[in-house]
């Protein structure tokens, strides 16, 4: 009789343990729906969504640029290397730009910005559910995911793209600095084969990468920071420094392997 209890504790331990990760994906996509819906709600959040941007996307422009440049830069003197072993160094501006337009530029771009705005959102959205004001927004019937979540997924989708585009650019200029000043490559060949192996398809499919990347920073980062209350670890400040954390490891984690999917599908 012991070892049949044993065995059904067990089994529900077991079926708790698999039903929960279902159960909160089910939950981040509700939350996802609720607050791209609420994005196209009357009357429009114009000034919110204005504010946003330029919280997440202007004030990470410095940022971008900076690791942009020297993501670029290494990447042609690494290149460089590389080639200059089978004689093929002309072709670094190729390497370079698909490299970055390709990969580097969308998944860069959404880490850097979990680091400087996703990890903000959350505590911010956490701080406001343990000091009560979320509830007190229910109180005064405002919806919260459409005060609070919607004007961020809004901003994001507009502000990846663009820091993705300033990424792009910057980091090829950085490769031509390396190749072709310090390295002495010829500026016509480098950018002779870029042009020449560089196709819309690329560029698309890393605009692409930055949209998606985008409403999985927006919805995690501010998912997690609108639950802070439901962490295990304990509530108050304790609960927003866990939410802030795993906002930031979730965000960045799912980033890479959505970059897997995605790359599997484009090339």
């Amino acid at each position: 009789m012991s070892a049949a209890i044993a065995l059904q504790t067990y089994l529900a331990v077991l079926g708790r343990k698999a039903i929960f990760p279902i159960a909160y994906l089910g939950h981040v996509a509700l939350f996802l729906i609720q607050g791209v819906a609420h994005i196209f709600s009357y009357p429009f959040q114009f000034k919110k969504i204005l504010e946003q941007i330029n919280i997440i996307g202007a004030k990470s422009l410095f940022v971008i640029a900076l690791t942009g440049a020297f993501t670029g830069m290494v990447m042609g003197l690494q290149g460089y290397y590389t080639l200059v072993m089978f004689g093929s160094e002309e072709m670094l501006g190729s390497g370079v730009a698909l490299s970055i337009i390709r990969e580097l530029g969308p998944v860069l771009t959404a880490i850097m910005i979990i680091g400087r705005a996703g990890s903000a959102m959350a505590a911010e959205i956490g701080i406001m559910r343990i000091s009560e004001q979320i509830d007190a927004l229910e109180t005064m019937d405002i919806n919260p995911i459409r005060f609070l979540v919607s004007p961020r997924i809004a901003a994001c989708l507009f502000s990846f793209p663009l820091l993705t585009a300033i990424f792009d650019a910057i980091g090829i200029f950085g490769g031509y600095l390396t190749g072709s000043v310090l390295l002495g490559i010829n500026p016509g060949s480098f950018f002779h084969w870029m042009e020449a192996s560089v196709e819309m398809q690329d560029i698309n499919g890393g605009f692409l990468k930055s949209v998606v990347f985008a409403l999985v920073v927006a919805v995690i980062c501010c998912y997690q920071g609108f639950h802070t209350h439901q962490q295990k670890g304990g509530f108050g400040a304790k609960g927003v420094s866990q939410s802030t954390t795993r906002a930031v490891v979730s965000s960045c984690v799912l980033i890479l392997i959505t970059d897997y999917v995605l790359t599997s599908f484009l090339l």
